[in-house]
């Protein structure tokens, strides 16, 4: 029964093994660099002549452009915090912590879309009027950090 179902697994190619299998050049051709045993061109290699990316004009300002890094801001929403408790203090690490962001270090906005019942000290990057508002309504205040590499500084 089993020798009657069909060859699911190909053999590989045995190359240059002798004429009858593809035997004297193996596929490679006559000759070259590619022909002979560990040939292996990196990427990008011409032959000896320039590489395009040599013979290409530099962009002008491009070491400048290069060198800062993007800092990414990530929005929270005022509904977002109802998984807080009431006067917790609530910042970059605590809203790592319950997955509200993805990095530590990411700059966070807070963006009022919803009422705040809680009071709550609440440290971020950038907020928006109407969050603000929402926060020192509930009784609760906002302090600013003023981001420097990757430690956060707040501001007096």
């Amino acid at each position: 029964m089993l020798h009657t179902l069909p060859k699911v697994i190909r053999r590989k190619k045995r190359l240059g093994r002798g004429i009858g299998s593809r035997g004297a050049k193996s596929g490679r051709g006559m000759k070259g660099q590619r022909s002979r045993a560990g040939s292996r061109i990196r990427a990008g290699f011409e032959g000896g002549q320039t590489p395009l990316y040599l013979r290409l004009p530099k962009a002008r300002g491009s070491k400048r452009r290069l060198s800062a890094p993007k800092t990414r801001t990530t929005e929270v929403t005022l509904k977002n915090l109802k998984i807080f408790a009431d006067n917790d203090i609530v910042g970059p690490g605590q809203l790592f912590g319950r997955g509200l962001i993805r990095k530590r270090y990411e700059r966070v906005k807070l963006i009022g879309n919803d009422t705040l019942a809680m009071k709550l000290t609440i440290r971020v990057h950038r907020v928006t009027k109407g969050a603000r508002a929402q926060v020192e309504q509930a009784g609760g205040k906002i302090e600013l950090i003023e981001a420097r590499g990757q430690k956060a500084v707040t501001k007096k």
